[in-house]
């Protein structure tokens, strides 16, 4: 199958409810084939109306929406056969064992029963749910829930995958590993949309946001490019050895936390090599450094309170 080069193309898209709600407003986004696009937003900022759009579960009141090419309404099914969806509500039955309910998934696709099975293998292992496969899905923890979700959407092998808030309810160390397979599985060619309330997971995962607040996207750019508009950061210094003071650090502003940390608010124009520098000049030693709080977190707020006017960001 020879795929457009823009996996989802959205075009004028408008979204009015019968109470009069209007939770989309004339919204326009493209996402290029193999992009990881993150899609952020607030409670009731509109994020879930055009995830249900784009899945065909809602029905828009005017604008175009394609996929890979095939536009919705005139050719759903080209259209739904290249996607994969992991909604934000568990929608499983939950007295159905976890293999069957992978297998049904597949056939709903036409997916012979000996792939479904070689698939079915693939991704429980690759979720870590293997050892459950023959537990009806009542058993499961939250966490393993949200994670058989991700393995059922997979099962079609989609072109698009959709996830609404993945990764809620999932431990850490679990959603680290669920990150670097939905990593490798962009690597590989899949493309991904991702709604998220955990910013750190767009920053550390999409390469291109857009920011929705009351139905209008405020913001659609390039992650890096988006960071790099903040003005400021602060690093965390973590010390080889204790100090008792701290020596004045001549052009930045820096502050001892406790005898081990130092604090430093650094601009984009200047350098941490030059921050170095002066660290060792004046016989200070770092172990460890870290960003303090999540610049992509920042960056949101910062829209979000000036109401879109993102030309005042420099």
């Amino acid at each position: 199958m020879i795929l457009a080069p823009t996996a989802l193309s959205i075009q004028q898209l408008t979204k009015v409810y019968t109470n009069g709600t209007v939770a989309l407003k004339n919204i326009d986004i493209d996402v290029k084939r193999n992009d990881f696009f993150g899609l952020l937003g607030v409670n009731g900022a509109g994020k879930s109306t055009m995830i249900g759009i784009i899945c065909s579960l809602v029905r828009k009141t005017s604008g175009n929406v394609q996929i890979f090419g095939h536009n919705l309404e005139k050719a759903l099914l080209q259209a739904k056969s290249l996607i994969g969806v992991v909604p934000q509500e568990i929608n499983f039955s939950l007295f159905e064992n976890i293999s069957q309910i992978l297998i049904n998934q597949a056939g709903y696709y036409g997916v012979p029963k000996k792939i479904a099975l070689e698939r079915l293998e693939v991704y429980l292992k690759a979720m870590d749910l293997w050892e459950m496969r023959r537990e009806p899905a009542f058993r499961l923890s939250g966490g393993m829930k949200r994670r058989l979700m991700i393995a059922r959407a997979l099962m079609n092998e989609p072109k698009l995958l959709v996830l609404d808030e993945p990764t809620a309810g999932v431990d850490i160390e679990l959603r680290h590993g669920i990150w670097q397979f939905l990593k490798n599985l962009n690597q590989m060619g899949t493309t991904i949309i991702l709604t998220t309330h955990y910013l750190e997971e767009a920053e550390e995962l999409c390469k291109h946001v857009a920011i929705i607040d009351h139905g209008t996207i405020i913001e659609h750019a390039n992650v890096k490019s988006l960071i790099n508009r903040m003005r400021m950061q602060t690093l965390v210094l973590d010390l080889a050895l204790p100090l008792e003071s701290l020596p004045h650090i001549e052009d930045f502003q820096c502050a001892l936390i406790d005898r081990l940390t130092i604090e430093v608010i650094i601009s984009c124009s200047q350098s941490i090599n030059d921050l170095f520098s002066l660290l060792t000049a004046a016989g200070i030693s770092v172990s460890s450094m870290r960003n303090k709080t999540n610049r992509l977190e920042e960056l949101f707020i910062h829209l979000i309170t000036k109401q879109g006017k993102s030309s005042t960001i420099v």
